[in-house]
């Protein structure tokens, strides 16, 4: 493929909306049967000896939004409350393109508070 095609179609990806870009990656994913999420780092393994090795506990949390449901307005005003930098094209634009990260490296207690307020209006919810 010569490389002004590439940079050509670079050009066209970088236009889309985040929904677009969404439908996107799921095209592409079915079409070749891949997937486009970071693969999984696998636990402590076993040291020399059998010992196990003390595995840290977590204290950063991600919250994800995994869909938006049937309220998808309730749930925009509830990713503004929880995202002040969010502005509402903002907001609408991570809702649309869920799967999408809402917060990042929060302590256990708000990752589970923004969870219970996400799903109270109607969101699916991962807290990874």
């Amino acid at each position: 493929m010569a490389e002004s095609t590439i940079d050509a179609m670079i050009e066209q990806i970088k236009n889309l909306t985040a929904l677009e870009l969404s439908k996107l990656v799921k095209a592409l994913e079915e079409e070749f049967g891949v997937s486009a999420a970071a693969p999984m780092m696998m636990g402590a393994m076993p040291a020399a000896g059998g010992a196990a090795e003390a595995v840290e506990e977590q204290t950063a949390f991600d919250v994800i939004l995994a869909a938006a449901g049937d309220q998808k307005i309730n749930v925009i005003k509830a990713v503004r409350e929880l995202r002040a930098d969010l502005g509402l094209k903002e907001a609408k634009d991570l809702v649309d393109g869920a799967p999408q990260q809402v917060l990042k490296g929060v302590k256990k207690e708000e990752a589970d508070a923004a969870k219970e307020k996400l799903m109270a209006v109607g969101a699916s919810v991962e807290v990874k």
